[in-house]
């Protein structure tokens, strides 16, 4: 009889101790988990800050490109009213990188890429402008725009980069459980529209 109730609370202790591991060893996990999860998120919104920060930079410069194309004689008014109008939208739009999902990065890059259309038509059409092709402040800025593209170009990059290695962590499994339970969702890539992985040909011909 004593046996039987030794052999009881033996096994009972022994059920209590592998819920107490299993519960230390999940919790480890989770712990971990997460932390890599922050860590991850971390450099994704510090990638897409810098997305901002160079489109932000492009959308100041335009804006000083306007100011310097509407002090010309007779400028095509469309074409600058189509840049003003395209720079208003591109800048109403902002996103947090915590919540972002591929509908807003979509109508981001749409923006973006309608803005681009639009300086590509203004920069045309100033070369029948002469004095406007010979403007120093004018040029300044025109160098200043090749810059910047090519920063944007490298930030879309590098955010993409950063958002690969978090999808992977929070994609895999077991990870996908707990991604679900502590909200870390999947993150969209930064796809760019047809034309835009190439910067803005801003060179004229002088001669």
């Amino acid at each position: 009889m004593k046996k039987g109730v030794i052999a009881g609370l033996g096994c009972g202790a022994l059920i209590v101790i592998g819920i107490i591991v299993i519960g230390i060893v999940s919790a480890i996990f989770a712990y971990n988990f997460n932390n890599k999860a922050i860590e991850l998120n971390e450099n994704v919104k510090e990638s897409w800050g810098n997305v901002q920060t160079a489109y932000q930079r492009r959308n100041d410069l335009i804006g000083n490109l306007v100011k310097t194309v509407q002090g010309a004689a007779d400028f095509e008014r469309k074409t600058l009213t189509e840049v003003i109008e395209a720079r208003a939208k591109a800048t109403s739009i902002s996103i947090d990188p915590n919540n972002i999902t591929p509908e807003q990065l979509a109508q981001y890059n749409q923006v973006q890429g309608g803005l681009s259309g639009a300086l590509k038509s203004l920069l045309v059409t100033v070369e029948r402008y002469p004095d406007l092709k010979t403007n120093q402040n004018f040029l300044k800025l025109q160098d200043e725009l090749t810059s910047t593209e090519n920063t944007i170009q490298t930030a879309r990059t590098r955010y993409n980069e950063a958002i690969k290695p978090y999808n992977v962590h929070v994609n895999t499994f077991p990870n996908t459980i707990l991604a679900g339970i502590l909200n870390f969702d999947e993150k969209p890539y930064f796809d760019s529209e047809a034309g835009a992985d190439k910067p803005v040909d801003i060179e004229f011909d002088f001669k």
